[in-house]
């Protein structure tokens, strides 16, 4: 038995669960069945199953056709969740020199078997880092977590410089794509061009002599930027 956010019963799958609603929740709005079953990657029979029984836990309201949201008790299970999970990704990469299109599935498999006192330590020895490998950012012991406001690459304007802050750590494949056209976290780059109608997005690295490269409009979706202020005069 876990003692996970002052509960006592809460599995893996009940945390993996957590997490998914969290993910899907961070605009906003509600998560839906068929959202929570695409990201377990489950049918939608298990996950009103699911939902029922984290209702009875109080982890979650569920409103039928609005939606499941996670309750004040589920949020802060699920950001005790998010914080092994963020915490073990950046031990990995700066501890133990895994690539950022690794650390993930790594992660997924330690983060249900650590304690929180390991945690904490391994919290300790990186300095109580602020974000992961992917940029995003890691919850507090306490349960507070950065409201991160960023710019999808898809968004940013044409003549802007932007600087590459997050990127999702599902697709390894696309992790080590991007890395081959040198994006990484802190990555400047200049917007030269965008298709019309959801098509690609150019870029070019900020200061470098090298051809333009073209990113898809999935990737650049996923890809959260800052966009840097011209100076003026």
């Amino acid at each position: 038995m876990n003692e996970r956010a002052g509960h006592t019963d809460l599995t893996p799958s009940s945390e993996d669960y957590l997490k998914a609603i969290y993910d899907l929740t961070a605009t906003g709005g509600p998560a839906q069945t068929g959202g929570i079953a695409a990201a377990m990657q489950v049918a939608a029979p298990s996950v009103s199953g699911m939902v029922k029984r984290l209702t009875a836990a109080g982890l979650v309201s569920h409103v039928p056709y609005r939606g499941i949201q996670l309750t004040r008790v589920g949020r802060r299970a699920a950001l005790q969740v998010v914080r092994r999970h963020r915490i073990i990704e950046t031990y990995l990469a700066n501890k133990l020199g895994y690539g950022w299109d690794s650390v993930h599935e790594e992660a997924e498999r330690l983060e249900h078997a650590v304690s929180e006192e390991l945690i904490e330590r391994m919290a300790m020895a990186l300095g109580n880092p602020q974000y992961d490998p992917h940029g995003a950012p890691i919850p507090t012991r306490d349960g507070d977590v950065e409201d991160v406001s960023l710019v999808p690459l898809s968004e940013v304007p044409v003549g802007e410089t932007a600087e590459l802050r997050m990127v999702s750590d599902r697709d390894p494949e696309r992790l080590r794509y991007m890395a081959s056209l040198g994006l990484k976290l802190g990555t400047a780059f200049d917007v030269v061009g965008r298709q019309p109608f959801r098509g690609p997005v150019t870029i070019r690295l900020a200061g470098a002599v090298s051809r333009a490269q073209v990113v898809g409009y999935e990737m650049a979706q996923s890809v959260g930027c800052a966009v840097r202020m011209q100076e003026v005069g």
